[in-house]
């Protein structure tokens, strides 16, 4: 049986990658709604029918666990997926609590999708660590469609971050938290344009612990495996050497 992991696009390659790392004996199933992309700019009522469409067509793959890596996905279909499998399943959220208890008396900058932002799952996450007010949070929607265009001009991505940044006074920040699973391609860019010894965090890792820990508490975990990745674009099955290899290159190549 494969774990599978959902993605709008590309973005949830990233956390694939972690999963490749810590579990090396593990069968994965990759779906993007390559259709769809971006989630972020969508409303909440067609996001909820893609991502419920979708894991309609992976529970039917047999899968014993479902890794939901898109940081707009889980805000507004996690519950949902929930009830309706019962197989475990995984989400992202945005690394706010780690990022907020490390950082002392500098900022902290969420940067994600606008429907992130907007989500009251978000809010409330806010909301419960944010004692001292200090997470501030900033859209970059078309990060996201870069990385689906395969845009990685350095120079480009950072005249776009500096654009974006423009009002804030990058001083005040310590931590900058990468909202959404397409971001960490541009972790070079993002330090580039903030000042040194700035930290930058993701929730990959986080993810990918819990779900080592969730496959063994549930006895689900494998002996020896083949690691087989297969990869899906809406439902229909790539090739092997598919524009996805391409991207786990570059993610070996830059984190």
């Amino acid at each position: 049986m494969s774990i599978a992991f959902f993605d709008s696009g590309v973005g949830g390659l990233t956390v694939l990658q972690e999963a490749l790392k810590q579990l090396p004996e593990e069968n994965f199933i990759y779906y993007a709604d390559t259709d769809h992309v971006p989630y972020g700019t969508k409303t909440k009522e067609e996001v909820k029918k893609l991502i419920l469409e979708a894991a309609g067509f992976l529970s039917q793959k047999g899968i014993k666990a479902l890794v939901v890596a898109c940081n707009t996905a889980t805000s507004i279909a996690i519950n949902e997926l929930r009830r309706q499998y019962s197989f475990p399943i995984l989400g992202m959220e945005p690394a706010v609590k780690p990022a907020v208890e490390k950082n002392g008396s500098k900022r902290v900058l969420v940067a994600a999708t606008p429907l992130t932002l907007q989500e009251e799952k978000y809010q409330n996450l806010v909301s419960r660590v944010d004692y001292a007010h200090i997470v501030d949070g900033v859209a970059l929607p078309e990060l996201v469609e870069y990385a689906e265009d395969f845009v990685f001009d350095q120079q480009l991505i950072v005249h776009y971050l500096r654009y974006k940044f423009s009002a804030l006074d990058l001083q005040q920040y310590g931590t900058i938290v990468l909202g959404c699973t397409h971001f960490p391609y541009y972790k070079k860019s993002f330090r580039e344009v903030f000042p040194d010894g700035i930290d930058i965090i993701d929730g990959s890792m986080g993810t990918i612990n819990y779900l080592k820990k969730i496959l063994n508490e549930k006895g689900l975990a494998s002996g020896k495996g083949r690691r087989e990745v297969t990869f899906f674009s809406s439902g229909k099955k790539e090739e092997r050497d598919s524009r996805y290899t391409k991207y786990l290159r570059l993610l070996n190549s830059i984190i």
